[in-house]
């Protein structure tokens, strides 16, 4: 049997296997007539989800809740090919999207995404604070393939459409939600709906939510002394956060916990029959931990003379001794223990450098946090202007400001130290004149964005001998206008579909990114960039209407992503900008309701060709200096593997000083690919309260570049992703509700680090994560309790690893995803 048959029958047969639960958006049922229906939206018109002829997974607030899920970043664990995670500590406090083996994860101003979001028909820009808490959420629908057309700017892979639940004027209602769990969790979330008169409604809701970190922070020297090693840690000094000089507890802090307010109101009012309109507010305060992360390797041979002398300045060396052993330790400090103005002879770095008089280099101290607001407000103007034609428009204001530190060598000693600060303010209006009929379904609309973003930080790099301040500014503008419609010349079973959107998009750039010495003109980089295109994107498709329950469909659709250039250059010899992605995908669909409507099943097999694909792969280059000559070190450089002509990775290690000093860069190139692979969902409701959901879906990447790498001929997103839930509602007459137990099993395949190394991959194998939830609905008194567990069988593993040692690093991190969690969740409706 091959791995394809073998992981469907598992994906099928596995939630059959396991213990019951409660589902989604799609699969709520009702006694006796099976699966019901869904409205979504995703053609910017209501239709019924098994009617639309797009590959989309539809999540309502109750099954997210009924699976344990909080917030965007667990969107994984319910949509087949798809990959949301929550960044890496470096990149700030947002989420990392990709759809169908095409993504982004840096959260950097410069480039752009490949998944678009959009909160309540307004278009979210950034990856940064877009691991969204669903507060007041009325359903998610996550859009698989281009959606050039509707979707418009950045929706090369996908969308994702978050819907709100909005104000009712028919009756007052509420609900209070409190939960607990181990490592300190309280959660509160609390929501009113209050008609106001009979044409006007008020909704308010909130979130409060904290959780202890389940990364320990340990001191180095501490630690060392408490497992008898005291030598180990040299002369270094103890911490300034460890407040007890024992070896008693050596914890100085925590990372991965929680720290988050959010709040939402909306005002409707119904000027009219025909005329409503909707003003909303939401407000959010992040200031949670930074994500966990730990040092998996060390390679003290590599070391840059800086590093070495800095380490023996303490009696030590940088070597394996500060990997902790265990992936929810780090001896990550945020403070540099060699006191501001000390001379290390040497050390290029700690040369006693002053600026005005002060000592600029040494004794840094940041606090590891992570604060983040994030507010918007909205105006919504929906007009009847008949029972057919509807006008909608959408104005928007949205603003953010994220400040975040990071210590990225993990270790006591201070490598890497990173302090950056992001502001984004931007305006969105888009206007929808939609209508439908008998022979034609159509929508023609109007979409402007303008933003003002700023990206400040400070880079500390000892092990390279610098620092730099970056102080760049970014300012998109975007304009566009589309037409989509569905045409049904020889009745209703047999629709046409066609789209065409044409966007105007530009980015003014000013990049500064400044060493704190004299000038330089070697690594200073200064430059003005404007990237810009204008094109035409477009859909085609057909669909068969061949009974009332089951629908067939093909369909071909162009994406795009705009221009980017690189976001990180520490010498002008990196400066260069991407053209934007370009793809067309072509796919074929069934979505079928069977059985009297007790088995639902949507799949989707899909071919995408990427004219352009413009990707990076990581190397190195010698460090210059001021004259634009390489640093004295102890490497040499080596042409880079499946690189572009010219490019250049660290090569054998040397004796001190006597070969030159490794730099890590990305080398840019475009190179075509396609990608294939097929999506299927299913939910099935045997018999009443019995109900088994779950989906599969595999793809792969292909491309030259691909092909000629000597190792890891594949992209980094897993070939397979599957998940499956089971539940049973059992009914209790004697305490007046129901008891429904759920277990939901993720599972995605083996994933490689990079392009270049084998060593790591080892640590994203295939892997296999289950959750599982008991819960008691009250019908009575309308309330609920619930019991549940994420991470069921305390699965180690990582979201990702980050193999900074191909840059020329001495160490690679990683990810590590949480432990075995426990809630409890007490909700009362009213």
């Amino acid at each position: 049997m091959n791995k394809l048959n073998r992981l469907t029958m598992v994906t099928m047969a596995a939630p059959a296997a396991l213990c019951a639960a409660s589902a989604w958006a799609q699969e709520n049922t009702a006694s006796g007539s099976g699966i019901e229906d869904i409205v979504v939206t995703a053609t910017r018109q209501a239709t019924n989800l098994q009617d639309t002829p797009v590959a989309i997974t539809a999540v309502t607030s109750e099954a997210l809740e009924e699976r344990g899920l909080t917030n965007i970043g667990d969107l994984t664990s319910v949509v087949p090919n798809a990959q949301f995670r929550k960044t890496q500590g470096a990149f700030g406090p947002g989420v990392s999207a990709s759809i169908r083996g095409v993504g982004q994860a840096d959260t950097s101003l410069a480039v752009e995404p490949a998944v678009a979001f959009y909160l309540d028909d307004v278009y979210y820009p950034l990856l940064l604070g877009s691991n969204f808490d669903l507060l007041e959420i009325d359903r998610i629908e996550v859009l698989r393939g281009p959606q050039g057309t509707l979707f418009g700017r950045n929706s090369l892979a996908g969308a994702v459409n978050i819907v709100s639940r909005q104000p009712s004027t028919a009756e007052t209602s509420g609900q209070v939600q409190v939960t607990i769990g181990n490592y300190d969790r309280r959660e509160l979330r609390a929501g009113i709906n209050l008609p106001l008169g009979q044409n006007v409604a008020v909704s308010l809701s909130a979130l409060s939510k904290k959780r202890t970190g389940y990364q320990r922070m340990l001191d180095f020297t501490c630690e060392m002394k408490r497992r008898g090693t005291p030598a180990l840690a040299g002369s270094l000094p103890y911490s300034n956060l460890l407040n007890v000089k024992s070896t008693d507890d050596c914890t100085i802090g925590h990372m991965g916990g929680e720290d988050v307010q959010a709040y939402r109101g909306s005002l409707l009012w119904k000027a009219s029959d025909d005329l409503t309109i909707t003003l909303s507010a939401d407000y959010i305060r992040d200031q949670s931990e930074n994500a966990a992360d730990t040092i998996v390797s060390i390679l003290g041979n590599v070391a840059t003379p800086n590093t070495i002398s800095a380490a023996n300045y303490f009696g030590i060396a940088y070597d394996s001794r500060f990997v902790t052993g265990s992936p929810y330790t780090t001896y990550a400090t945020y403070n540099d223990p060699i006191g501001a103005g000390t001379v290390i002879p040497g050390n290029t770095y700690y040369n006693g450098f002053k600026v005005n008089g002060t000592s600029v280099r040494g004794g840094s101290r940041f606090e590891p946090f992570t604060d983040l607001t994030n507010w918007g407000v909205s105006g919504k103007v929906s007009w009847d202007i008949t029972p057919d034609i509807n006008l909608l428009t959408v104005v928007s204001h949205r603003e953010l400001d994220s400040t975040q530190t990071y210590d990225d060598d993990g270790s006591p000693l201070n490598l890497v130290q990173r302090l950056g600060t992001n502001t984004e303010s931007y305006w969105t209006v888009e206007a929808r004149l939609s209508g439908k009929s008998e022979l034609i379904d159509w929508v023609v609309g109007a979409f402007y964005f303008k933003a003002d973003g700023r990206q400040k930080g400070l880079f500390i790099s000892p092990a390279s001998a610098f620092q730099r301040t970056i102080n760049s500014t970014f300012d998109p503008t975007s304009k566009a206008v589309f037409a989509n419609g569905t045409i049904r010349p020889f009745g209703e079973k047999l629709g046409f579909t066609g789209g065409l959107r044409y966007s105007d998009d530009k980015k003014v750039v000013n990049f500064v990114n400044l060493v704190d010495t004299t000038p330089n003109p070697a690594s200073d980089t200064v430059f003005f960039i404007v990237p810009s295109q204008k094109r035409i994107d477009w859909k085609a498709g057909i669909n068969y209407q061949a009974t009332r329950d089951i629908l067939l469909y093909a369909s071909a659709a162009s994406g795009n992503s705009l221009p980017s250039f690189n976001s990180r250059p520490l010498q002008k010899t990196q400066i260069y900008q991407l053209d934007g992605n370009e793809d067309i995908a072509y796919e074929l669909g069934a979505k079928l309701d069977l059985f009297d409507r007790r088995v639902r099943l949507n799949v989707a097999a899909f071919y995408t060709d990427f004219k352009n694909r413009p990707t990076t792969i990581s190397g190195s280059e010698a460090l210059l200096d001021s004259a634009g000559n390489p640093l004295a070190g102890n490497r040499t450089l080596v042409p880079l593997p499946g690189g572009p002509p010219g490019s250049t990775t660290c090569g054998a290690v040397l004796p001190t000083n006597t070969g030159i000093q490794c730099t890590g860069r990305t080398y840019p190139r475009n190179q075509p690919a396609t990608v294939r692979g097929f999506e299927a969902e299913y939910t099935i409701a045997p018999v009443d309260g019995l109900l088994i959901n779950g989906s599969v879906g595999w793809s792969k990447l292909e491309a030259a570049d691909i092909d000629a790498r000597a190792v890891n001929k594949r992209q980094n997103n897993p070939f397979w992703t599957a998940n499956g839930g089971i539940q049973y509602t059992i009914p209790v007459g004697q305490i007046d509700g129901t008891i429904t137990p759920r277990l939901d099993w993720t599972y995605e395949s083996s994933q490689v680090v990079g392009g270049t190394s084998t060593v790591f991959n080892s640590l994203m194998p295939a892997r296999s994560v289950f959750n599982s939830r008991i819960s008691y609905e009250n019908s009575k008194y309308d309330f609920s309790v619930a019991l549940g567990v994420t991470n069921l069988f305390n699965k180690v593993y990582y979201y990702n690893v980050f193999d900074s040692q191909a840059l020329g690093a001495a160490y690679t991190e990683a990810q590590p995803a949480p432990p075995r969690q426990w809630y409890l969740t007490v909700a009362k409706k009213f």
